[in-house]
């Protein structure tokens, strides 16, 4: 065991930049769109467009990167993504339109993109084969802590203090990320194996085929999900409940994290379908009751049932997804999650943004908890009915 060992130098500063990276994308998606109305007075499908299109232009950097990474170089990958990520968010600062910012929010996805998955390519590398399952989970918990802890450093600082200022701690963040980078020490991979692929243009060169089903039930659930990132804090504007809102992806982190130790030992042992389908009752339950929030303890309440719901569903997903796949191509998996993941995060605030004027926020989310309805059902069709305790030889 020796030899395996897993929270070596590098481990810990690919996690450290992976949840500075996500740290600035859900800090920046719940004040985004607020920041769009104040500053450019922009209609509510604008401000989805200027949430959902950082998304998007992700979506774009990973599709792209992820065919051509092994053969450019993980690391010089990595460093590419992150300069042009400080570039991107520097433009911040400059009050150049809404159109403007559009086109920054684009550019500053696709930044995203191909830093992230440079991070998540390396991060395989450096895990020992034997510990594999261990050792993405414990770094998609970098994930997983800044999916709570961006959400409330933003929503807390617009009570306090400027965009300005957030937008510095956005660039910091950055800057850190790019410095501790230097340290990182990549194994030699085994380039021939992918870069042929690169001279033939086909899906499966950008896509994992046999990830698809889970990734796309990932896109519904994403898509729910989105409707909470973006659209939380005009709710809890429209109900008088800012207060509590502060503290609702706090407190989805902490569901998540006391929850998760026990959801993934139930994987490993007994399969998916243990924590599927209770997440997605607990995931409907969550959107029901936030769409019924009269005080802080409902809205603080369905912070829980959404952490438990959404958030190990996104682990359980994530690891489903790289089960059903062959080792040599793991890699284009967990990017091929991710995309979908993407898409479903950044397509979500834009196509909702047109229905909010015609409906309630309390309606939208009463809306969402359908559609989970619906992926459950979708699941169910695509991979829950195949189950058969998958997780069980995933080394922990």
């Amino acid at each position: 065991m020796s030899n395996s060992k897993l929270w070596t130098k590098d481990f810990i500063i690919v996690s450290s930049i992976n949840f500075f990276l996500a740290l600035v994308f859900y800090l920046l998606i719940v004040i985004i769109g607020v920041y769009a109305v104040e500053e450019y007075h922009a209609t509510a499908s604008q401000a989805g467009l200027v949430t959902g299109i950082f998304v998007i232009g992700t979506l774009i950097g990973r599709l792209f990167i992820g065919r051509s990474i092994d053969s450019f170089g993980m690391k010089k990958t990595m460093f590419t993504g992150l300069i042009l990520y400080i570039l991107t968010t520097s433009l911040y600062f400059i009050h150049g339109g809404i159109h403007f910012l559009l086109l920054n929010r684009f550019l500053h996805g696709i930044a995203l993109g191909i830093a992230s998955t440079a991070v998540g390519t390396i991060v395989a590398r450096i895990i020992p084969p034997e510990r594999k399952g261990e050792g993405i989970g414990y770094f998609s918990m970098s994930t997983t802590l800044a999916t709570a802890i961006g959400p409330f450093i933003g929503m807390t600082m617009t009570q306090f203090t400027s965009f300005q200022t957030m937008f510095a701690l956005c660039l910091a963040l950055g800057i850190i990320s790019l410095i501790t980078g230097v340290w990182v020490q990549v194994p030699a991979s085994e380039r021939a194996a992918t870069s042929a692929d690169i001279k033939e243009f086909k899906i499966s060169s950008f896509i994992e085929p046999k990830a698809v089903p889970i990734a796309l039930i990932t896109f519904f659930i994403a898509f729910g999900y989105s409707g909470v990132l973006s659209f939380i804090n005009f709710y809890a504007k429209e109900i008088d409940l800012v207060h509590a809102a502060s503290y609702f992806f706090l407190v989805y982190s902490i569901a998540i994290l006391l929850s998760r130790p026990f959801t993934g030992r139930l994987m490993d042992e007994k399969g998916a379908n243990y924590v599927m389908y209770p997440a997605f009752i607990l995931y409907t339950a969550g959107l029901l009751l936030l769409s019924l929030a009269s005080n802080g303890m409902m809205m603080i309440a369905a912070a829980v049932l959404i952490g438990l719901g959404f958030g190990n569903m996104q682990s359980c997903t994530q690891a489903i997804a790289i089960k059903v796949t062959p080792v040599h191509r793991m890699g284009l998996a967990t990017s091929t999650f991710f995309i979908f993941l993407d898409a479903g995060l950044g397509f979500g605030p834009y196509l909702l943004g047109f229905f909010i004027p015609a409906m309630s926020y309390s309606s939208m989310y009463m809306i969402l908890s359908l559609v989970v309805i619906a992926s459950a059902a979708l699941y169910f069709l695509l991979h829950g009915k195949k189950d058969k305790a998958a997780f069980k030889t995933v080394v922990r």
